[in-house]
């Protein structure tokens, strides 16, 4: 199979592409992907597509019939090949996306190339009819603007950036040599970069003994407005982030998380994968329950490798740790839908808000059941052992291997080093909805760590129990606490707040709740047009409250000790900082 990409008319950002085909005989079917991996939902990339054309090796028009919304059979009685010519639209700009414009063309083929079963395995080559003034950012061996993939699942692992404003530097480690590129408006701080980039991969790789690939790219499309995305591929990852006068600025904390994580997924997932999605399935979607691994677990060790490498103190640490714990209380989907439930969800609607207090994230979810099991093993093991050694277990037996891990393997992998059943675990708070608090609290002191709340300085989050949007204009609630003040009176998502005890609301909202906390108050709101009394009695009690952690002030040895265990003394090059200090 071969793809060649052309940008006629870049500022009407489709992209011209032609694919030739061997004919397999009377018919053939065409494919075109409906999701990407790292987004487990449809994508239906088919929705970009235009003058959507089929000709035999004449030139000769092939009939066809769209068999559903991706999929096509194609008359090929008679031909060798044929080729399939059409154009894809691409505005969107994130890191899973394809787009173009005058300053670049940026593809992840996973968008854009059709497949066929029989050819998915077989060699397929690119050409790129680009500028010659654009250089090619790409994980593959480009010679002349042509690269050749082993098979399909090698060329939608490889996205690639052809542009005149990259900018790239490299480091080495353990023999593998990560090359870091920068495209948009940016003006690196390469040793800086360099220097923290190094010491979290360094640290990564000793977790897992070895790196997968002889090389690795870190592509960043660094842009103009707010952003934050990253998707990770086996030899590479490409990362948006902006606004860029930021990047290395206050969002340099965001650079390397996003960064780190990224560099996690390498192991965890695009090696160590659930077994519904070896091999990835385009044409569908890949239902599982391991989502709370895939993302859960590189959330958590994404983070804890930037402090474990020292990139991050611990303070910087807590605080990324902080949100997550924020997020996890601040969902009540978590006393309604599990983990491993809301995971084969994300086919549905995984990544939108969704109905409220139906569902709770992987990534949050995940991550704090990670740092359950980490700590749980580290109490069980005298503080040798501890979700390293589970996931390097996970990587040798099976990632390494190409064999995907079941939700049973990675039990037994816990319970191989725990020395005692987890049963308990998977039942209660995987697959159940446990209250995680007693545990995360029982963990974080066993580390010296503090977990602790007060109510949030929203004084109607905290006392009425709702979240409210605030403009010039209007004070509208979008989120209500259960069983809150506001929820019992009778109020409602997007009621707007107009007044309370007959003073009109004018972006004061908090001033005048705090005025009147102590009474009885009776609030106006506007649902609709239509205006509604509320009567809320007298309530002192906090609803929203924000969480936090800290360390303990004076730990006693044994604390001291775990926590010296599970930031792991080994740090690398980096020094070792006592548990209190300040990078």
């Amino acid at each position: 199979m071969k793809f060649t990409f052309d940008i006629k008319s870049p500022q009407q950002q489709y992209i011209q592409i032609t694919a030739e085909i061997k004919a397999t005989g009377s018919e053939t079917t065409l494919f075109f992907p409906a999701w990407r991996p790292g987004r487990y939902e449809l994508g239906d990339f088919a929705k970009n597509v235009n003058h959507f054309q089929i000709h035999n090796g004449d030139g000769k028009s092939l009939e066809y019939k769209k068999e559903n919304k991706n999929t096509w059979t194609v008359k090929t009685e008679g031909c060798q090949t044929f080729t399939v010519k059409y154009s894809y639209y691409a505005t969107e700009m994130n890191a899973g996306s394809t787009f173009l414009d005058a300053s670049q063309l940026y593809v992840n083929p996973v968008n854009c190339c059709v497949f066929t079963d029989e050819e998915y395995n077989d060699p397929i080559t690119v050409q790129l009819n680009i500028p010659e003034t654009w250089e090619i950012a790409h994980s593959l061996k480009v010679e002349d603007n042509s690269f050749t993939a082993k098979g399909y699942d090698e060329l939608v692992d490889n996205p690639f950036i052809c542009s005149s404003n990259l900018q790239k530097s490299s480091y080495e480690v353990e023999g593998t040599t990560f090359y870091v590129w920068f495209n948009g408006v940016v003006k690196p701080d390469w040793e800086r970069l360099i220097t923290d980039f190094t010491a979290f991969t360094k640290t990564q790789i000793k977790r897992f003994l070895k790196f997968p690939t002889d090389e690795y790219h870190f592509f960043f499309q660094i842009l103009p407005y707010k952003t934050y995305h990253g998707v990770e591929h086996s030899k590479s990852t490409v990362i948006t982030l902006g606004p860029s006068y930021a990047v290395f600025e206050e969002l340099y904390k965001e650079l390397l998380g996003v960064s780190s994580h990224e560099l996690y997924h390498t192991w965890n997932v695009k090696s160590i994968r659930p077994i519904e999605m070896v091999p990835y399935n385009f044409k569908k979607e890949n239902y599982t329950e391991l989502g709370y691994i895939a993302e859960g677990v590189t959330t958590y060790m994404g983070d804890l490798m930037l402090f474990k490498s020292g990139v991050f103190t611990i303070e910087q640490y807590l605080k990324e740790l902080d949100a997550q714990i924020q997020k996890h209380m601040d969902n009540f989907g978590r006393f309604n839908y599990s983990v491993a439930a809301s995971s084969y969800d994300t086919w549905l609607d995984g990544y939108t808000p969704g109905a409220p207090g139906r569902k709770v994230s992987i990534y949050t979810e995940g991550c704090l059941l990670a740092f359950i099991v980490d700590i749980y093993l580290l109490k069980n093991t005298a503080n040798k052992r501890g979700l390293d050694d589970v996931m390097r277990s996970l990587y040798y037996n099976f990632g390494s291997l190409g064999k995907g891990i079941t939700e049973k393997d990675y039990q037994a992998a816990i319970e191989n080093i725990a020395g005692v059943s987890m049963q308990w675990f998977f039942d209660d708070y995987v697959h159940g909805t446990k209250s995680y608090s007693t545990l995360l609290v029982d963990c974080f002191e066993y580390i010296g760590i503090a977990f602790e709340n007060e109510p949030v300085k929203d004084e109607v989050a905290a006392y009425l129990g709702a979240k409210t949007l605030k403009t010039l204009e209007k004070t509208v609630i979008k989120a209500l606490y259960p069983g809150g003040p506001l929820d019992v009176a009778g109020a409602m998502i997007e009621d707007e707040i107009v007044a309370i005890n007959g003073m009109a609301i004018k972006n004061n909202v908090n001033r005048w709740a705090k005025f009147f906390r102590t009474d009885d108050k009776e609030i106006t709101i506007n649902r609709k047009g239509e205006i509604i009394q509320l009567h809320i009695p007298e309530s002192h009690r906090p609803y929203y409250q924000r969480y936090f952690l800290r360390l303990i002030d004076a730990p006693d040895k044994n604390q001291i000790h775990a926590f010296d265990e599970w930031r792991d003394a080994a740090l690398g090059e980096r020094t070792v900082r006592n548990r209190n200090s300040s990078k």
